[in-house]
């Protein structure tokens, strides 16, 4: 099995100094730590809102479905939309990214599926900008909300069912897929009144861990992406992960170090990933990370307020934008590096300024070469300056190498969470923010939160200029 690589040596006292990198006597006083978060994940998989980690050996008959659906969209539709938000966005949003052509929906039609979009805000330009560009008549609408109570969700569910039954009548719900739990939840009401085809979200899988099941996997397949090969990659990671020893274990070793660095005051995780394709990764890895790890209080009840903060980042783009700070500010934060060995195409920069020396260098090189010595160019400076990161390497992005690194970050991410004694598959503080939304909605049942926002209101005014 060819796998994707953790390199971490850039984290290590070893290349960054006492003071700065983590030892192999601090890894090895933590081994019972990463031990013990590996015994809870294993102890727990399929269970509570763990059900993602059963995703890629529970869905056989759910995964032939998928495919005989989106063969039918593909053949009938001239346009696939997916309406979500949070997990329910951004992991088909990543996915699409890696895996299609960089200007898929440009491409002439016999070299693509339907056009994608994926409406993950309620800007009222952004609704009226889609609807610009596609007839509601030949495009399926992916409606994909667990609860069906989603503000966002739902308002653009009510816009568009609304533009459809005007379109086509009685017909409407031809063009509707519902993504949402199997038995709760209004979505599955409106699914079984309208009769619309759809997809269950299992109850024990949240949306930032949601991609490998329906809610990722039919878009993907929509988009002609061998979702197979993708799960396929989610089992390679599985087993390449049965140890508790973090030396064998990358997810634990990955998470182990991030753990550590925490409690080094490193409470910022960049994520840099050095090829176009693997951008929107960042994305989504904010979210899970963010979302996952960010949490007031632990297992036990004690106030602890941890968790890293995420920044999404692009190489080289951001070598332009971001890494000034990054060589040279404050020692806070952790650069996670995704390099790709062999690029799906190639480029080779001609010949042509031979009377400019500081220019002509590049000529006759490959771009992929250009992008990949501007990578490990970064890692050396950043190193240097004893700053700490990592490199993940993947052979070739393709959908199971894309499986391997989606579920290396959800058991990385499990594994942190464990030995930061948190739980890392909640979200109150979304949630006040939700219930802050239909306060401000005048929803019944939140009327007490609408007196405080406004009393929250009275005693800021004074400070606006």
């Amino acid at each position: 099995m060819q796998k994707i690589r953790f390199d971490y040596n850039n984290m290590t006292s070893d290349y960054l100094g006492d003071e700065q990198g983590i030892s192999v006597k601090e890894l090895e006083n933590n081994a019972a730590i990463a031990k013990k978060a590996f015994d809870f994940c294993k102890e727990n998989a399929g269970k509570g809102m763990m059900g993602w980690t059963e995703l890629a050996t529970s869905q056989d008959e759910i995964v032939e479905d998928i495919l005989t659906t989106a063969a039918s969209i593909r053949k009938n539709y001239k346009a696939f939309v997916v309406l979500g938000i949070g997990g329910s966005a951004l992991g088909p949003i990543a996915v699409f990214q890696a895996l299609c052509h960089l200007h898929y929906n440009e491409l002439p039609e016999n070299k693509r599926g339907p056009k994608f979009y994926v409406e993950d805000n309620v800007d009222p330009e952004r609704m009226c900008a889609l609807l610009d560009v596609i007839d509601v008549k030949t495009t399926m609408f992916n409606v994909i909300t667990k609860s069906g109570a989603t503000s966002e969700t739902m308002s653009q569910y009510l816009i568009i069912t609304d533009l459809l039954k005007k379109a086509l009548g009685d017909d409407f719900a031809k063009n509707v897929i519902a993504t949402t739990d199997a038995q709760k939840g209004n979505l599955i009401k409106l699914a079984k009144k309208e009769g619309f085809k759809t997809y269950y979200i299992p109850a024990s899988v949240g949306g930032r861990f949601s991609e490998l099941c329906p809610v990722g996997l039919l878009p993907a397949a929509v988009l002609g992406i061998d979702i197979k090969e993708l799960l396929q990659g989610v089992r390679d990671m599985q087993e390449l992960s049965t140890s508790d020893d973090y030396k064998v274990n990358a997810p634990l070793c990955s998470a182990l170090l991030q753990y550590l660095s925490m409690q080094k005051g490193k409470n910022i995780s960049v994520m840099m990933p050095y090829a176009d394709s693997l951008k929107y990764i960042a994305d989504w890895y904010c979210q899970l990370w963010a979302e996952s790890l960010g949490k007031a209080v632990d297992f036990d009840g004690k106030v602890v307020n941890v968790g890293q903060t995420p920044v999404k980042s692009l190489g080289v783009t951001d070598q332009h934008s971001q890494v000034q700070l990054y060589t040279e500010g404050p020692f806070d934060k952790v650069v996670t590096f995704i390099a790709v060995d062999k690029f799906r195409s190639s480029y080779v920069i001609p010949q042509g300024l031979p009377d400019f020396p500081d220019v002509n260098f590049l000529c006759g090189n490959d771009l992929a070469t250009l992008l990949n010595n501007e990578r490990v160019a970064t890692e050396y400076a950043l190193t240097k300056a004893k700053r700490a990161n990592r490199t993940i390497y993947m052979p070739e992005v393709t959908p199971r190498y894309l499986g391997q690194l989606l579920y290396f970050f959800m058991l990385e991410t499990a594994y942190c969470g464990a030995m930061l004694n948190i739980d890392a598959f909640n979200q109150p503080g979304v949630e006040e923010g939700k219930k802050a939304t239909f306060a401000l909605f005048d929803r019944k049942g939140f009327e007490e939160k609408k007196a405080e926002l406004q009393s929250a209101k009275q005693k800021t005014d004074k400070f606006i200029i």
